[in-house]
């Protein structure tokens, strides 16, 4: 049988084979993947973020659909609907896009809020109803949703409750010079990834999945994790901090992180790394704070600065 880590190592050289330039970008995306969690990834247009949906689906063998996010989308556009079937006299549901391993939501702020909380329930508990009817969806499931930071005219901004079912945020950011040099001699003649195939299947996602758990977190680590949540929530530039949920999305990244660094403990560094992406959407800044031009990132840096880091000095500061 594959080695769980061997099997990462594949998805994430296959997908860096069309996103050129973005390693750190690309991991996290696959962290998203293996913890079961959702992304949202938030950057202006062309920088590859359809392509890192398309290419991480290809890379796994996972099926992919893309919902592009429109005012006039409606709900059942993205769930499903149940029609009348005259010569049977009974309703057939007809499966939305949201039945896929692998969902695009294209420029998901564009969507009223109506539709964007068609999503809620997938996004949660791997499952959606529709007329009353539960239906399962299938595993590995991930939902990558991009929106346009620049383009406020005809956007709805998400709300808190959809913010937070997002495991990571993730920016992208244009190319160096010498990255886009090769985007640019890789597309002459056709783009990269026609010619992707997967390295992987969604039965081996599932197992390495089911190994993420089990790399070890130490009990200090963990009062580490939850003290830098409740300190998003006394912060005095911060009107709702992050929920238990931001805790429990800290705890199961690092784990993933660990796993990705070779390791089957989980380090206070990883934790640190993958603060930003798991906390920083989940935080409201109060009225001052964004007068002053206070930044969410900037605020979970200055709360990693002020928090003990677990060893002796933490030990004593824990049980204060």
């Amino acid at each position: 049988m594959t080695e769980p880590r061997a099997i990462v190592e594949r998805i994430i050289a296959n997908v860096e084979r069309v996103i050129i330039g973005k390693e750190q970008e690309v991991r996290l995306a696959v962290i998203g993947l293996l913890c079961q969690g959702h992304l949202l990834i938030e950057d202006v247009p062309g920088v590859g973020k359809t392509m890192l949906a398309r290419s991480l689906a290809r890379s796994t063998g996972c099926t992919f659909r893309r919902i592009q996010f429109t005012p006039d989308l409606l709900p059942s556009d993205v769930t499903g609907v149940s029609i009348y079937n005259q010569k049977t006299g009974d309703f057939e549901f007809r499966p939305g896009p949201i039945l896929a391993q692998v969902v695009l939501a294209d420029e998901i702020n564009r969507a009223s809020p109506r539709t964007q909380s068609a999503l809620l329930e997938a996004m949660a508990e791997g499952q959606m109803t529709v007329d009353g009817v539960t239906h399962l969806l299938p595993t590995p499931f991930l939902v990558m949703a991009t929106q346009n930071p620049i383009e406020y005219e005809g956007t709805f901004p998400l709300p808190e409750a959809q913010l937070d079912r997002f495991l990571l945020r993730i920016h992208l950011g244009y190319p160096s010079q010498a990255d886009e040099i090769t985007i640019v001699e890789r597309q002459q003649l056709r783009h990269p990834i026609e010619a992707l195939q997967p390295v992987t299947n969604p039965e081996e996602i599932l197992m390495v999945q089911e190994a993420i758990k089990a790399v070890y977190v130490d009990p200090l680590l963990q009062q580490y994790i939850v003290a830098l949540v409740e300190a998003t929530r006394q912060h005095p530039d911060v009107a709702l901090g992050a929920s238990p949920r931001g805790s429990l999305a800290l705890f199961r990244t690092t784990q993933a992180l660990a796993f990705l660094r070779g390791r089957d403990y989980v380090l206070p560094d990883g934790v640190k790394d993958m603060a930003d992406p798991v906390l920083a959407h989940r935080l409201i800044l109060n009225a001052s704070a964004k007068m002053k031009g206070v930044t969410a990132s900037q605020v979970v840096s200055r709360i990693l600065d002020a928090a003990p880091i677990p060893g002796a000095r933490a030990r004593g500061w824990l049980r204060d």
